[in-house]
């Protein structure tokens, strides 16, 4: 079995080494950044399969890194370190596209529980949920719409559209969507972006249907 990749972004050199040595004895096949520059330019190379991303770094923060990386199609999770506790914060970097976070100082082995945590849906079975053209592959994370070639999603798209599919019938309200995805630490407005993200992917607009008032359902 190929070691999962993952690239550790920290500006501080001694936590940066700690992280690295660590995941790498846990298996992981490990690249360090120093700053978000060396990061995008690492991810560009490498396409890791998880990131786990500094918050606080000069010139470019983690959130911009962040946004970035979901920009240039990076579909691997991202798992934030950051001193910063408050909902505000975290929202902000759920909304800049980070699947989780762990608060400084932290425990490298709640760490390395997040990212399995991550990363365990790529160890599971394949699952196929489809509705009309719409065909999503639980497992890695790809969407087929109108017989097209898959287009890969980030871990929160394929959370939120399978969601969805679940129960095509079924309309998915916004506080559903944030406490199934986001464990609550979301604004209702972070669904619809994802929602919007979703609809611009599957190349139709009518793909998802907004209920006033209520949340979203999968269009006819």
């Amino acid at each position: 079995m190929t070691a999962e990749r993952v690239l550790v972004v920290e500006d501080d050199a001694s936590v940066r080494r700690m992280l690295e040595r660590t995941l790498g004895a846990e298996g992981f096949a490990v690249t360090g950044a120093a700053d978000g520059g060396a990061a995008l330019a690492a991810a560009e190379g490498q396409a890791p399969d998880l990131v786990v991303l500094d918050v606080a770094m000069p010139g470019m923060d983690g959130f911009e890194v962040c946004r970035r990386l979901r920009a240039k199609g990076l579909t691997g999770g991202i798992l934030m370190l950051t001193a910063r506790d408050s909902v505000e914060d975290r929202v902000r970097g759920l909304e800049a596209g980070a699947d989780d976070y762990v608060v400084k100082p932290f425990a490298i082995a709640e760490v390395v529980a997040r990212m399995r945590a991550l990363t365990r849906r790529g160890s599971d079975r394949s699952e196929l949920l489809a509705h009309g053209e719409i065909v999503l592959d639980t497992v890695q994370g790809t969407v087929t719409s109108g017989g097209g070639a898959p287009v890969a999603l980030t871990t929160r798209e394929a959370q939120l559209l399978e969601l969805l599919l679940r129960d095509p019938r079924a309309v998915v309200s916004r506080d559903a969507a944030i406490e199934a995805i986001w464990g609550g630490a979301a604004t209702d407005n972070i669904v619809d972006r994802y929602v919007a993200r979703l609809r611009r992917k599957l190349g139709d607009p009518d793909s998802i249907r907004t209920v006033r008032g209520v949340g979203f359902i999968l269009g006819p």
